[in-house]
């Protein structure tokens, strides 16, 4: 019952904490020492039902004498983990989800002593009433997103878009490693990950990019450990292959909110290890990830320091030859990977855009005149992307956009700034911006 356990005591943090379901589920498979393929039992349960708790709610009505929000919230939490296990997979026995489920409720609701019994008969009755339920059509019951959160991307992404992003939404997020070539060829890590037993399919478009599966707690990994590539979204690279770095000593770069660094290491390697690269961000222990993921890579250039990108440097100023500024966003392009973030209230975003401003003028200013400034998010909110960059141009007229310089299979882009939306070139949602500070 190792992966059950383990799932559901992260969804009882993340409820009750209101902690980020990645960084909780990490934690508490760390804790208790699943292996490779309990820990992938654990974090595919506690996706699962974060993905999906609204559409398990829908089928749990229909299975209750009462009301779903009367039950105790952690005989809640233990009938969405049955009720996925049986509705959302045929790999599971039904017999095995039910009396598990049960042996959740004895030990987790102790005090509520109606629970075992309770659970035992709503998920027996799931069983026989597999076929007879009625099916949800309204958006947010079939894909488990707020209605408000759906107006609201729909308003983003135009409504023919707006299904296929729901869906991959609701998808495994896959594992996607960038090769360092520093180190190794695309190809020799391939050998060497397949020999670890790691299945490994080369990207679709982004070159030195792998998408591997099966690989359970990475970090036991050989080649991990020896530093030979690190884990980033294709998103995040392009980004950073965006501001076309040259490899040369005296360059130098700014990464203002690099953690957990994975835009530095990018940087890092598309500059062959020469130059400097000052990663920052504001809180300490983040730093010392960044310092230690780069130590792992071998990437010398890299100088790691804590620092809030809204409060300027003087030594800073005119200095860099480009600046990456990833900023703090509402996270709308990762909810496959952060499923909890769709429950957030979107109110509570809106202080976003004029934080993400300040830090686009600060970082701004250490730019040289004819250096180049990346401007990322990832979030499709406009607010926070294209509104930004237009304000920040209206205060800042010696910066002006540039063409995004992309590979196959995206289409010429001439107006500087470019969205990705879930679903499509099989990557995060996404925005980049490319600015150039005139001469």
């Amino acid at each position: 019952m190792g992966a059950r356990q383990t799932a559901l005591n992260a969804l009882i943090a993340c409820r009750k904490e209101e902690g980020w379901s990645n960084g909780v589920l990490k934690d508490y498979i760390a804790r208790d020492r699943l292996d490779r393929r309990e820990a992938a039992l654990a974090a595919w349960l506690c996706y699962g039902v974060l993905q999906n708790r609204m559409k398990l709610d829908f089928y749990l009505q229909q299975l209750l004498k009462g009301r779903v929000k009367d039950l105790h919230p952690a005989v809640r939490d233990i009938l969405h983990l049955g009720l996925y296990q049986l509705y959302e997979t045929d790999r599971i026995p039904e017999s095995a989800a039910v009396n598990e489920a049960v042996a959740l409720a004895k030990t987790y609701c102790k005090k509520q002593r109606y629970a075992p019994g309770l659970v035992n008969a709503v998920l027996r009755q799931a069983v026989r009433s597999r076929d007879g339920l009625i099916q949800p059509t309204a958006l947010w019951d079939r894909y488990s997103h707020p209605e408000k959160l759906i107006r609201m991307l729909e308003s983003y992404v135009g409504p023919e878009r707006l299904e296929s992003m729901l869906q991959a939404n609701n998808g495994i997020p896959s594992t996607v490693a960038q090769v360092n070539t520093l180190r190794i060829s695309t190809q020799e890590l391939i050998s060497r990950l397949e020999g670890e037993g790691i299945s490994v399919q080369p990207h679709s478009w982004m070159e030195d990019c792998l998408v591997l599966s099966g690989t359970g707690r990475m970090e036991q990994l050989p080649s991990f450990q020896e530093g030979l590539f690190y884990v980033q979204d294709a998103a995040a690279k392009l980004s950073v292959l965006c501001a076309q770095l040259p490899a040369g000593r005296n360059i130098r770069l700014l990464d203002c909110c690099a953690a957990p660094g994975g835009k530095t290491f990018a940087a890092a390697i598309a500059m062959g290890g020469a130059g400097q690269i000052i990663s920052c961000d504001i809180h300490p222990h983040k730093t010392v990830l960044i310092g230690n993921g780069a130590k792992r890579l071998g990437l010398e250039n890299v100088q790691a320091c804590c620092q809030d990108a809204a409060a300027s440097v003087d030594g800073w100023k005119d200095a860099m030859d480009a600046v990456i500024a990833d900023v703090p966003c509402s996270g709308y392009g990762i909810i496959r990977k952060k499923p909890d973030i769709r429950y957030k209230d979107p109110d509570s975003m809106q202080h976003l855009p004029a934080l993400q401003l300040a830090i686009l003028k600060n970082q701004a200013s250490y730019v040289k005149p004819g250096g180049v400034l990346i401007y990322s998010t990832c979030t499709l909110v406009r607010k926070e992307n294209e509104g930004v960059v237009e304000k920040f141009l209206k205060e800042r007229p010696d910066f002006e956009l540039e063409p995004l310089p992309l590979p196959e299979p995206f289409p010429k882009n001439e107006g500087g700034m470019l969205a990705l939306v879930p679903g499509e070139y099989d990557t995060d949602g996404f925005f980049i911006c490319r600015l150039r500070r005139k001469k």
